[in-house]
């Protein structure tokens, strides 16, 4: 039987089994031009690298620093001061704030909230109707984590959660001019309650994440109280689809895999491991985008000011160079490389979170007695153009 490949890498990240057309490209086309979508692609380890350490390529393009659809509104705001969002002097500071703030954070507490929250929301759902759609439990469960750590109150988490949902659609280019717009409202929201969570902590007493993270602002020298609260609602979008993605992935990894999955379910210590394969065999976020700021060599292409390169992270974890049988679903895998979470001064510092509150959600699914080939049947992605998130729905077992 004929396997049709995807057309392009981005039609590849929704595809039912993208990788034997990444395998191809790593092979055959590591580094090229596809006129049709105007870009360089990046998909082998050594230029995926390259691009992603160059000096030459920048997160966004040098014309246009914020996306022209959100100028003038709340998320333009939130948008112009992310980290992940800026390079240079606006980034290499701040970072290192962020980095630290992430190390300070209790890994315990981390797996306890995951926990006591996946129960809840587990069982949110699970009371709407026999059919269920556990797409809200993966999105949400990160957000109720992330936002209870910053010091969002217990109340508050299902609406932040809500927000979030219609936040990161105006973040996404593909989006549709109602779906921006939503979001721009769902972002002035965002900034209203951080901001009052930032005001009701300005006697210093606060212990959560977002007043160590002011903290480590300070001592970097960043006094701007805008840069602290963009950079906080920044974790819960970075977490949303990330997580989500690799909760739902996880899950499909399991379940199709049933002595895997019953190995598992005998010895709950495997669960770590499975998630690390899964990062690198169907990981949620499969590519990232760079951008040219000047003329130049960029993984031996001559490249000019303006260029995009697409970064295929999901292909570069798939090659031979530096994972042996990468087509393998092996969770004892020695010396694995990741890619998935970047790599250079925009590697992102929210592996341990994210590994945490997935292993929280894949382990709640899997004690709520959810047929996992039941599952399998009804398996969709969401529509997006760089991140694989697997919509799980299914119905209660007896």
């Amino acid at each position: 039987m004929t396997i049709m490949l995807p057309s392009d890498p981005i039609a590849a990240v929704t595809a039912a089994d993208p990788y034997p057309y990444y395998a191809d490209l790593v092979a055959q086309k590591p580094i090229y031009r596809d006129e049709a979508l105007n870009l360089w692609v990046a998909s082998s380890a050594s230029t995926v690298t390259e691009v992603l350490t160059n000096d030459l390529c920048r997160v966004r393009p040098v014309a246009e620093p914020i996306p022209r659809a959100l100028i003038g509104s709340p998320a333009a705001e939130i948008y112009r001061h992310l980290v992940r969002m800026n390079d240079g002097e606006r980034h290499c500071p701040f970072k290192q704030a962020i980095v630290t703030t992430f190390t300070a954070i209790d890994t315990t507490q981390v797996a306890e909230r995951s926990g006591k929250w996946a129960r809840v929301l587990l069982d949110k759902i699970e009371v709407k109707a026999d059919g269920i759609s556990l797409a809200d439990f993966a999105f949400h469960l990160p957000v109720y984590v992330i936002a209870s750590l910053l010091g969002v109150p217990q109340d508050k988490l299902q609406q932040t959660a809500l927000w979030m949902s219609e936040f990161v659609y105006c973040m996404t280019p593909t989006s549709s001019a109602e779906q921006i717009e939503r979001g721009k409202v769902a972002a002035g929201h965002l900034l209203d309650l951080f901001r009052s969570l930032m005001t009701a902590q300005q006697d210093g007493a606060a212990e959560n994440v977002l007043a160590v993270l002011k903290r480590q602002a300070n001592a970097v020298g960043s006094q701007d109280r805008d840069v602290v609260i963009a950079n906080a609602i920044g974790f819960l979008w970075q977490a949303y689809e990330a997580t989500a993605g690799l909760i739902g992935n996880s899950f499909v990894a399991l379940a199709t895999r049933r002595e895997i999955c019953e190995q598992v379910l005998a010895n709950r210590s495997l669960l770590p491991q499975v998630i690390e394969e899964v990062l690198r065999y169907d990981p949620p976020i499969q590519n990232t985008r760079r951008f040219l700021a000047g003329n130049g060599m960029v993984a031996g292409q001559d490249m000019k000011e303006g260029d995009g390169v697409l970064v295929v992270l999901a292909a570069t974890n798939r090659d031979p160079a530096v994972n042996a049988n990468p087509e393998q679903f092996d969770v004892l895998r020695k010396e694995r490389r990741i890619f998935t979470f970047g790599t250079g001064a925009h590697a992102c510092p929210g592996e341990a979170l994210a590994k945490l509150i997935a292993q929280a959600g894949v382990e709640q699914l899997f004690a709520s007695n959810i047929n996992p080939e039941q599952v399998l049947k009804t398996v969709t992605y969401r529509p997006s153009a760089n991140a694989r998130i697997a919509l799980l729905a299914t119905e209660k077992d007896g």
